[in-house]
């Protein structure tokens, strides 16, 4: 929501923060934004990627794999839960769209006003490369199908993880 400058008077954002801050801000005092980048809010989520990681490779095998697999299972899962996120948030984005014209509700017009201001970082490019046929936007579609894809291609560990193929050696349960 930092990097695209959301309103941080509306109510949702309000929540997020309350709810989130007691985990980041011990660490946004000692290390700096980069940017738009809130590297203490990303640390903590690749922290918590690296945890849930580790309590399924627990699960899963007699003896969990050494750190680095964990990293890079950790960043991948995190990758694939910011892509799923975008994914949901442009289709809400859409959906919104077509539901919340002219409605005058409140909570309406706050997740309405939310889900427009996350999604117009990704689709302005689209936007401005695929032209509106007849009044009809078409790039959250390529957008949704862009994102799609790139969840398809990112590596799954969380399939190997239940069969075992991540546990080292004659480790699976």
């Amino acid at each position: 929501m930092q990097w695209v400058r959301a309103d941080f008077r509306n109510p949702i954002v309000q929540f997020v923060l309350t709810v989130t801050n007691p985990l980041v801000a011990p660490l946004r005092r000692m290390i700096p934004p980069i940017y738009k980048v809130d590297i203490a809010t990303l640390l903590v989520y690749l922290a918590l990627q690296l945890i849930a990681v580790a309590a399924l490779t627990q699960v899963m095998c007699t003896e969990a794999p050494d750190i680095m697999t964990n990293l890079g299972l950790a960043l991948i899962r995190g990758l694939q839960l910011i892509l799923n996120v975008y994914f949901f948030v442009v289709f809400g984005f859409v959906l919104m769209s077509w539901i919340a014209q002219g409605n005058y509700n409140q909570s309406l017009a706050t997740v309405s006003q939310l889900l427009r201001e996350l999604a117009a970082p990704v689709l302005a490019p689209l936007q401005r490369l695929i032209p509106s046929i007849a009044g009809l936007d078409l790039s959250p579609i390529f957008l949704l199908l862009g994102i799609g894809g790139l969840t398809r291609m990112l590596y799954s560990p969380a399939q190997e993880l239940t069969v075992g193929l991540l546990c080292p050696l004659g480790a699976i349960l």
